[in-house]
């Protein structure tokens, strides 16, 4: 991709939810270039999150345009091969399969593209240590701290080598010291691997770490 082309790029995003009552967005625009540390910010129901959530290909937006590392999101059919190929998701709540270990959680995403089991194994070991998490492979969720589990899951969004992370409130379930530990190891992992990064939070403590500010105010970008 051309280094003056946006890697993300959203416009006149509209959605709604409970059939139209609720508008989430409302003609929101982004564009994000590669490389780059965006933090969205704003008061809580002003669209953050769906904004990131159809970023993600996790949703389809009611009309406008979104296209992700230069795909058109609404001529893609299968928006899970997206997710699984282009970006690379950390939610708050790590979300990990409590029945997994922590190695099977971090390869959870390879099946969609198919990768051999050895592959996968070597992989979520290869990422788990770059996490900082050497010898944790075999402990479930439930054996973790949960700065442990949220580096479980910043594993499990490399495992597919994205060049995209997305990240909804990555430190809001964590105390200040783990929370801090979390973004050093998103901006190493941001100058290691060449990575986009788009974050949404409240706190602009965590924003200000970022290289841009995006703020949202009744489902549209102000500013």
């Amino acid at each position: 991709m051309n280094s003056a082309t946006p890697i993300i790029e959203a416009r006149g995003l509209v959605k709604t939810f409970d059939e139209g009552v609720i508008a989430a967005l409302n003609g929101a625009d982004l564009t994000v270039h590669a490389g780059e540390f965006v933090a969205i910010v704003g008061p809580s129901g002003c669209g953050k999150s769906t904004l990131l959530h159809l970023i993600a290909a996790l949703d389809r937006p009611d009309s406008g345009t979104v296209i992700v590392g230069g795909h058109d999101l609404a001529l893609t059919r299968r928006l899970s091969h997206v997710r699984a190929r282009d970006v690379g998701l950390i939610f708050q709540l790590h979300n990990l399969l409590p029945s997994l270990t922590a190695s099977e959680n971090v390869q959870v995403p390879m099946f969609e593209l198919g990768v051999s089991v050895r592959a996968r194994r070597d992989r979520a070991s290869r990422l788990l240590e770059l996490v900082g998490l050497i010898g944790k492979d075999r402990q479930r969720p439930t054996q973790l701290s949960g700065g442990e589990r949220q580096r479980v899951a910043i594993a499990r969004a490399l495992a597919n080598e994205p060049p995209i992370l997305l990240a909804d409130e990555p430190t809001g379930s964590l105390d200040s010291k783990a929370g801090a530990r979390v973004l050093d190891l998103l901006e190493s992992l941001r100058r290691q691997r060449g990575l986009t990064i788009v974050m949404v939070t409240h706190d602009m403590e965590i924003a200000a770490r970022a290289d841009r500010i995006v703020r949202m105010l009744d489902g549209r970008v102000v500013s």
